[in-house]
């Protein structure tokens, strides 16, 4: 084999599993058929869970210093400023979620950070490499890659997956149905400009524009905005030249066409809501836009995908790795599919809010920062116990933070003992069994707040932040364990 895994499409989600199996020591090749990395600001906003995913690749420290919060909504009319807002329903951090609000981060720079951590576990995108074909057997995928001149080589590999985007050619090659529609008949200008005059304090409204609604977001840690603006279905092709995107911004706001002195990226974007019929085909697996299709409101398909190559590679790496039956790869659609359903939902309906009272962008409520999302009821959700508490925490449910105290005195936080590629078995309160293999970490806490969040137990936390097993019965561990290895 010349690769043990093939991912056709270097984005977020292509990136975050590649960074993912490398660090597991899994040889990934990545090929993009793009020259560069997506320029674009598109998906900017990283939610908590997502930040938790970064956290454990050891990226979020880089983000952060180039992110920032999301800043207030103000409304113009007439040249005037109307009100203020916050789009977002914000709330205090807590000790189990210390991330508790979106960091708004340009695409471009999110790929430009993953692609730096790739690269410091020894990986590489080959840019310029396209797709073209592949087939697959008992054994492999072979795949037919061609250059720019056209020149083709094949590539042999244990396992494809399609991270390719909307239009995805290994979605296609499989034969996978994508069901959806477009949500709205019109389409809107999506561009980053650089724009003179405009205070980069605020997120700006134009929600009585004539032609339709015209939005300008500051971009952190650069000196751009975001710009988008919406047509209607008679209004032809927006034009997505400087002088289009002048005219634009014009003919809509109190600004002059001179204001707008660059566009370093512009594209044309219909909203949709689409869903791959299935995330995996034998030894093919779709994720990313690639399996899903978000209309921008809300800020979950960036989001969505991460986490659909976060859940992807733990996966691979233990079947590849550690002998584990090929099975498991089984339970990836199993826990993703629902997930994609249900934020295709929210992003739907916050579409369908936008125009409403405030004339601009519908607010954003907890359930878009996707700490709630969960595989309760799901094959490698063992729960063991009986009686529990209706607020209690349940295999199948994201492992919070907290703090507890070893047996040793030391303070230790639980996202610091999760960080890595490992399984994690906490015992609260309890002696806890030795699993033979290395790639379990055995921690026991006790405390105030440990127990206040976990409980009494044992507790088998998934290398991607998840609770496998709760339970008080060493057996059963052993048990649980014997799913993940050969």
């Amino acid at each position: 084999m010349q690769a043990e895994v093939l991912i056709v499409g270097a984005g977020p989600a292509g990136l975050t599993l590649a960074c993912d199996l490398a660090r597991r020591g899994v040889r990934a090749r990545v090929v993009e058929q793009s020259h560069e990395l997506f320029p674009g600001s598109r998906g900017k906003g990283i939610q908590p869970r997502s930040q938790e995913v970064f956290d454990d690749l050891g990226v979020l420290e880089a983000m952060r210093a180039d992110g920032g919060p999301y800043p207030l909504m103000t409304n113009w009319e007439n040249g005037e400023r109307s009100d203020t807002w916050d789009m977002l329903t914000r709330s205090p951090s807590s000790p189990r979620a210390p991330y508790d609000e979106p960091l708004m981060l340009p695409q471009w720079r999110t790929q430009e950070i993953l692609f730096t951590r790739l690269k410091e576990w020894g990986g590489e995108v080959e840019f310029g490499a396209r797709l073209t074909g592949f087939g697959q057997d008992a054994e492999g995928v072979t795949a037919e890659i061609a250059d720019p001149e056209g020149n083709t080589r094949t590539i042999r590999a244990a396992y494809l997956v399609g991270t390719d985007g909307g239009r995805s050619t290994v979605r296609r090659a499989t034969g996978i149905g994508m069901s959806g529609a477009a949500l709205d008949p019109g389409s809107a200008l999506v561009a980053d400009v650089r724009v003179d005059g405009l205070s980069r304090d605020f997120w700006h409204v134009w929600p009585k524009a004539e032609g339709g609604v015209l939005v300008m977001c500051p971009l952190t840690a650069t000196e751009d905005f975001q710009l988008v603006a919406r047509f209607s279905e008679d209004a032809g092709q927006p034009d997505t030249s400087l002088d289009g995107v002048r005219a634009v911004v014009a003919a809509r706001t109190h600004l002059s066409a001179e204001q707008v002195t660059e566009v370093h990226w512009s594209s044309v974007h219909r909203p949709r809501a689409a869903m791959a019929d299935r995330f995996r085909a034998g030894r093919v697996f779709l994720a990313g836009d690639a399996a899903h299709i978000h209309p921008p409101t809300g800020g979950q398909g960036l989001n969505t995908s991460i986490q659909d190559a976060y859940n992807l590679g733990w996966k691979l790496g233990q079947v590849l790795r550690h002998g584990a039956p090929d099975e498991l790869l089984d339970t990836y659609e199993e826990e993703r599919l629902p997930v994609a359903a249900g934020v295709l939902g929210i992003s739907t309906r916050l579409l369908r809010t936008v125009g409403g009272e405030r004339g601009a962008l519908a607010e954003r409520g907890p359930e878009t920062q996707q700490l709630g999302i969960g595989y309760r009821g799901a094959t490698l959700a063992a729960e063991t116990r009986d009686a529990l508490a209706d607020d209690a925490l349940r295999a199948g449910d994201r492992a919070p933070q907290a703090t507890g105290t070893t047996s040793d005195g030391e303070t230790l936080s639980l996202f610091d003992a999760f960080r890595g590629p490992h399984f994690t078995l906490l015992a609260v309160g309890l002696t806890p069994p030795a699993p033979a293999t290395d790639w379990v970490r055995v921690l026991r806490l006790d405390g105030e707040e440990v127990r206040r969040t976990y409980g009494e137990g044992l507790f088998l936390i998934r290398p991607d932040g998840y609770v496998g097993l709760a339970g008080t019965d060493p057996a059963a561990v052993a048990e649980y364990l014997s799913r993940f290895q050969g």
